[in-house]
């Protein structure tokens, strides 16, 4: 079949402007979004979402390649994603943009923050919630800790569980994830110093808020301190618990503590459990 060289000439100016105009619908579609009420007027004066903290996960499934599948579709509660999944061999995947919002934290807060989507990075770690985590992987978490915190600057103390932000409705990633290894390589919040008895009139309520810790259901939220700073369970407050909320409130409110320098060893480790 042939065509007349007018009607080519046509079909030719009909395809150049289909194309314009995909082009400018594709332009549009990664361009801001504009209020059609508005005149456009562009600032400069603008930057993109900024995290302010790290969420780190457990997965609680068999496999990285289950996870890759429940990231990108949907788990027993609707839709799931996180910005980056650590495997056991340390094997780092990115699967949302940091600069975007990716469904991982839920309702909870940390602190004055409400809307952790909004304000975190999520790292989920490929394990069973059950067993110890791989050397490889935590390494890879620290390397992953390192660019994430130098690049978008959040600050290296804003690194906290997922069952921090939400007591008793998670409990990952879980007594058994080593906290203490990360505030080694200086990521998260760790007592430094000697521990020492706080003074007559210390609330450890107050403390446990200033460190980030909802209280709605202060149980749950001793339960998921524990897991954080002690490695054990318990719901209930101890001598030691107060030693180190002590320590921990002393460094977030920049009062002196006594003998500064290296992590308290072995926080976590007490015969006193009352």
């Amino acid at each position: 079949m042939s065509f007349s060289r007018p009607r080519c000439a046509t079909l030719l100016r009909a395809s150049r402007l289909l194309s314009l105009v995909l082009l400018l619908a594709g332009l549009a579609a990664c361009g801001p979004v504009r209020n059609p009420m508005a005149r456009w007027v562009p600032s400069p004066n603008y930057d993109q979402r900024r995290p302010v903290a790290i969420v780190i996960h457990f997965t609680d499934q068999s496999s990285v390649q289950e996870s890759l599948h429940t990231l990108r579709t949907a788990n027993s509660g609707g839709p799931v994603s996180a910005h980056y999944l650590i495997g056991g061999d340390g094997g780092i995947y990115q699967l949302v943009a940091d600069s975007n919002r990716a469904w991982q934290a839920g309702p909870g807060r940390w602190g004055t923050i409400t809307d952790l989507n909004s304000a975190s990075i999520g790292i989920e770690l490929d394990n069973d919630g059950h067993s110890p985590f791989a050397p490889a992987q935590i390494d890879s978490l620290l390397r992953l800790l390192a660019d994430l915190t130098t690049r978008l600057h959040i600050p290296p103390t804003q690194i906290i569980g997922h069952e921090d932000l939400a007591p008793g409705r998670k409990d990952d990633p879980g007594p058994l994830f080593p906290w203490q290894r990360l505030a080694e390589a200086g990521y998260g919040l760790w007592p430094r110093g000697p521990l020492v008895d706080p003074p007559p009139g210390f609330d450890p309520w107050m403390a446990l808020a200033l460190v980030g810790y909802p209280l709605d259901d202060r149980p749950a939220a001793v339960r998921s301190f524990h897991h954080h700073f002690r490695g054990m369970d318990g719901d209930a407050l101890d001598t030691q618990d107060l030693r180190v909320l002590y320590a921990l409130s002393r460094q977030l409110t920049l009062e002196p503590v006594p003998a500064p320098g290296p992590l308290a060893p072995g926080a976590g480790i007490s015969s006193d459990h009352e």
